[in-house]
């Protein structure tokens, strides 16, 4: 190549024969320009991507001119095309690259050529990707020829260009294949410490990828390489920075959360690397807060970690403390004070409480994709947090909402047994009776229409799904099946049918379930409430699929067995008359098994023992009709209702456990929907936690903190750094008088000193028979 500096443009030197350049050609024609999809490289035969047309200085054209016929034996032992150099850097044999760079220089070429590459490929790649015991010696060969022909920040630079594996450079190999050395080495020659690889491999999709942030910093720490991410963010060449983003906008911090999966194992490396990238960001970037940049969906690396359900690194970060000065800050807990085994903690709430738009505490509610949610809100301080809302203003409003919705009940039961014969809808009658029947009819109607406005908006936000309806119930939709069936009554009522009787009774009848969601405020209740929901939402509804299926075909199968004469009733004497509605008398007609829906239901009066044979013995074919019948009961009540029986056994076991955990999020949806009703005002005066001056590195660092008290026998007052160091400093106004608490305090240091003198004569006896506590202390 040759390269002109007053003009800014490059030519590349062609030394291929014709006969080369016609093979070329023809493979163009018959293998296109698609790139391989996988593998990235291969010991065996590898596609190769036919080269583009480029402008190259020809530098066999003379020859052609004077009629001289080029020696093709002799061009191949001195002639290094992409194939011979990538054989060559494969093998990690350096004999055989033997004079490349004298060839290189002689032919004005250089190793970043489009001619030395293969869909972006080069041979420092295809060298890198072939290390042996974390060694290949023509790297360094083929960077010092790349160096003394002048291009080598363009050939550690190159990247794939194909669109499976877009964006990776040499320096991304070097990261996956764990070399440290090669790291700094390509960093040292100008490798971009910032280049991404965002192809399709690289990016989270269905099928074979590696998603790891495309920054070489990310692949480095979702890989478990402390020393190359150390390095990377802290060279003398080109530092990485931890903020920079990729395509879908996630830092680093984001692309561990991706990679996490609550393994102990994976677990550990991931919260170590997430501490240590925290670490030396703020020893480089003091007044960087790196945990708080947001990706394109508008999550932190604390938020994904709650919307992918990663628990174990969730509750790291929630947990988090540092007692350096330096790291304080970085903490998201601080011990305040410690008596004993009691620990008290003040938790950061910042970007918990649902207080805050796209809180973690909303996230985790009504994000209905998140598997194991109960258990994440079960993590401190979320599930303390939860409860002092529940006591400072949501369990009264509930408990006021039942009161409102008892009335309720009571008003549309008087109103639906009061109803009016005749033809709808009636005329209002100016009594007081009168008066108090339209009050009610309103009144039930405005509630019904909230109900179905409210079931709107609440499955609008909670989208649920069939499989998270086990865990978030149903209640919300039976809320909105009640006021649709109210609206359809309202609406054939006005309109004069006589129909509305019946989605009004069956309103009535759902309002009457619902009230069963006021449960959920009784620990007891709740949890028996909760099975119930699972039965009916996984055993009953199996067994009634299943169950329909046999009642149906069986059904259908008797109509079309039985052939039954015409029946006149008028030769047959007197008849038994009744009165109709209309007054007109009608001929009492008894019904048979033509009847579809007649037929139905004997069978299923078969199926809870209820049936009656008797008016079959008039019929033809009554032995296939037994036949069918003892089948049907066989199925149907004798194997059906005994397998649902032992379903509903097994689930009332399995859930146990588990119930109370589910009662508890249920709750928590309750909580968030009561704090949403809440006017401005009111909800930042029911505000959970205090504000805190915290002294750290930042200087005046004040935070919104909630506290929690916990008692831990393991952690003996193992030197904890604290805030204050006196117990119960939580609520001055609740404490004694300052005499009285000198008098405890005192006589809480003299029983530590009794206990310390004791633990020390122990240590000097060595006695072997040690209380568990002594122990624990020592």
């Amino acid at each position: 190549m040759k390269k002109s500096e007053m003009f800014g443009f490059s030519l590349e030197a062609d030394d291929r024969t014709e006969e080369e350049k016609r093979r070329q050609k023809a493979a163009e024609k018959d293998g296109g320009h698609e790139a391989p999809k996988a593998p990235m490289d291969t010991d065996y035969q590898e596609e190769m991507e036919q080269t583009k047309p480029q402008i190259r200085f020809n530098l066999n054209f003379d020859k052609g001119i004077r009629g001289e016929v080029q020696n093709n034996s002799k061009r191949d032992s001195k002639t290094f095309n992409i194939d011979r150099l990538f054989e060559a850097v494969a093998s990690r044999d350096v004999r055989q690259l033997d004079g490349l760079h004298h060839y290189l220089h002689q032919n004005m070429k250089k190793l970043s050529d489009s001619l030395y590459q293969s869909y972006g490929k080069t041979a420092l790649m295809k060298a890198l990707l072939h290390l042996k015991d974390n060694k290949n010696e023509t790297v360094e060969l083929l960077i010092d020829i790349s160096e003394r022909l002048g291009d080598v920040k363009e050939f550690v630079n190159a990247s794939y260009t194909d669109s499976y594996y877009k964006g990776q450079t040499a320096l991304h190999i070097a990261i996956e294949r764990r070399s440290i050395s090669y790291v700094k080495l390509l960093v040292s020659k100008g490798a971009d410490v910032h280049a991404k690889a965002c192809g399709k491999f690289f990016q989270p999709h269905d099928g074979p990828c590696f998603y790891f942030g495309e920054l070489p910093l990310s692949l480095a720490a979702c890989t478990n390489q402390a020393d190359v991410v150390d390095f990377l963010m802290d060279n003398e060449y080109q530092r990485a920075n931890a903020t920079l983003v990729d395509t879908q906008g996630n830092t680093v911090l984001h692309a561990l959360v991706v990679v996490a999966d609550n393994s102990e194992e994976n677990t550990d490396f991931i919260t170590s690397m997430y501490d240590r990238i925290l670490k030396t960001t703020a020893r480089l970037h003091p007044k960087l807060k790196l945990e708080d940049i947001e990706n394109n969906k508008g999550l932190t690396p604390l938020k994904m970690a709650a919307k992918m359900g990663k628990i174990a690194l969730f509750s790291h970060i929630l947990k988090r403390e540092f007692q350096d000065i330096h790291t304080k800050h970085l903490s998201r807990k601080f011990t305040e004070w410690v008596y004993g085994p009691v620990h008290c903690s003040l938790y950061d709430l910042a970007s918990l409480d649902s207080c805050e738009d796209n809180s973690v505490v909303g996230i985790l509610i009504y994000d209905s994709d998140i598997p194991n949610r109960h258990e994440m809100l079960q993590t401190e301080p979320l599930s303390q947090l939860l409860e002092e809302k529940w006591k400072k203003f949501a369990g009264r409003m509930f408990f006021l909402n039942f009161l409102v919705y008892l009335v309720y009940l009571l008003i549309f039961t008087l109103v639906a047994y009061n109803k009016k014969y005749g033809k709808p809808p009636f005329p209002l009658e100016h009594t007081t009776n009168g008066y108090l029947y339209v009050s009610g009819q309103l009144l039930t109607a405005l509630a019904n229409c909230y109900f179905f406005f409210i079931g709107i908006i609440d499955m609008k936000r909670k989208r649920p799904k069939l499989q998270t309806l086990l865990i978030d119930g149903y209640y919300e939709i039976l809320f909105f099946v009640q006021g649709f069936l109210f609206l359809v009554s309202a609406g054939l009522y006005l309109c004069g049918q006589k129909e509305y009787l019946g989605f009004l009774v069956l309103c009535l009848a759902l309002s009457w379930v619902n009230l069963l969601y006021f449960s959920r405020g009784d620990r007891h209740m709740g949890i028996y409430s909760v099975m119930i929901q699972k039965m009916i939402l996984s055993d009953i509804l199996r067994f009634i699929s299943v169950y329909v299926v046999f009642l149906f075909g069986f059904s259908a199968a008797v109509v079309s067995l039985l052939i039954t004469p015409p029946v006149n009733n008028t030769s047959q004497g007197p008849q038994t008359r009744l009165y109709g509605p209309s007054g007109i008398d009608e001929e009492c007609i008894k019904p048979t098994f033509r009847n579809i829906s007649y037929t139905t239901l004997q069978l299923f009066k078969f199926t809870i023992g209820m049936g009656d044979m008797e008016f079959t013995q008039d019929y033809e074919y009554i032995e296939v009709f037994y036949v069918l019948l003892i089948g049907y009961i066989i199925l149907t009540y004798i194997l059906l209702l005994n397998m649902l029986i032992a379903l509903m056994n097994r689930t009332v076991e399995k859930i146990t456990m588990e119930s109370t955990s589910i009662w508890k999020l249920q709750r928590a949806v309750t909580i968030l929907d009561m704090e949403k009703r809440l006017p401005t005002c009111l909800r930042k005066r029911f505000r959970c936690g205090v504000e805190k001056k915290l002294g750290t590195a930042l200087g005046d660092d004040r935070r919104w903190c909630f506290r929690v008290e916990e008692v831990n026998w393991n952690k003996w007052n193992s030197n904890l750094g604290k805030i204050n160091e006196d117990p119960g400093c939580w609520d001055r106004a609740q404490q004694p008088t300052s005499d009285i608490l000198s008098n405890r305090l005192n006589r809480g240091r003299s029983w530590r000193g009794l206990f310390t003198e004791s633990s020390r004569r122990r240590q000097t006896h060595q006695s072997t028979e040690m209380s568990p506590l002594t122990t624990s202390h020592v």
